[in-house]
């Protein structure tokens, strides 16, 4: 009796689902959910973007809460493989950009140990889309030279940085899962050298419509900060940029922004150009 054929090995795609809203997803990764045979989402991939998704696509909710996983790492892992193994193409889709801060690289490692080919589809990051949104330039030339990305939450508890280098100046830093240790974070920037009246946001729901905004200073943010939902994904944004939200800021939501306790500190605008007269 001749054997069975084994299937033809499958694909994964570790998808970026971006920020929130459904709009800013890259074309591909619009084509592949609409696509593949199966697609393995977080929590943070929101309705809008699963909406895209047809009816006869499988999904397989696998959570990622902070100390709460519906799927543990390594039972995702082999998810991922035993599906390609049996020949269908999966969609692992994250929120943001699966390699920053997305455990993209951990799930890479499974798929190269099992001989799985896979493919990478970059997303915007949450830290791009809440700055777009909120009306926020990471970078400016006259106020921020570089980016620093950083999680507030490591592996097996507060995350260690080197807080000196986090605290320069001249530079603005975006806090990935940074509510719920803000406080620390805040002594720590401080005793570091960073000013306590340095203009930050913390950002819930970014680039959706329940989008909310709290504005202060290092020294009050952790304290206003406090009425935002600590389930809810929050980007915390601190630099002498975030004064200049007031006048960017373009996205109105039903949770506005709280007025600025640094009004007036953004460089003032341009003066108007004269134009020729005939």
């Amino acid at each position: 009796m001749n054997a069975q054929p084994m299937p033809r090995l499958g694909r994964v795609y570790l998808v970026g689902a971006g920020p929130g809203d459904p709009d800013l997803l890259t074309v591909k990764a619009l084509r592949l959910l609409q696509t593949v045979d199966v697609v393995v989402h977080d929590r943070l991939v929101g309705p809008g973007v699963l909406a895209l998704i047809p009816p006869g696509v499988e999904r397989v909710f696998a959570g990622k809460q902070r100390a709460h996983h519906h799927l543990r790492q390594p039972v995702l892992n082999d998810l991922l493989v035993e599906r390609a193994r049996a020949g269908q193409t999966v969609v692992r889709l994250k929120g943001g950009d699966p390699f920053v801060f997305g455990r993209g690289g951990e799930e890479l490692e499974a798929l190269l140990h099992a001989g799985v080919p896979f493919e990478i589809v970059p997303g915007i990051t949450a830290a791009l889309g809440a700055a777009a949104y909120v009306g926020v330039p990471l970078t400016h030339r006259d106020h921020s030279h570089a980016l620093v990305l950083a999680t507030g939450y490591g592996q097996d508890g507060p995350a260690l940085h080197d807080w000196n280098a986090l605290a320069r100046a001249g530079q603005t830093l975006c806090l990935y899962m940074g509510l719920s240790g803000l406080a620390r974070m805040r002594q720590e920037l401080i005793a570091a050298g960073m000013a306590p009246t340095t203009p930050a946001c913390a950002v819930e729901n970014a680039t959706l419509p329940q989008q909310r905004v709290v504005k202060a200073t290092l020294r009050e943010l952790p304290e206003r900060a406090s009425r935002l939902d600590p389930t809810s994904p929050v980007l915390v944004i601190i630099g002498d940029v975030v004064a200049l939200q007031d006048r960017y800021a373009w996205f109105t939501t039903a949770g506005a922004s709280t007025a600025s306790p640094f009004a007036g500190a953004a460089p003032k605008a341009p003066a108007a150009v004269n134009k020729r007269t005939a």
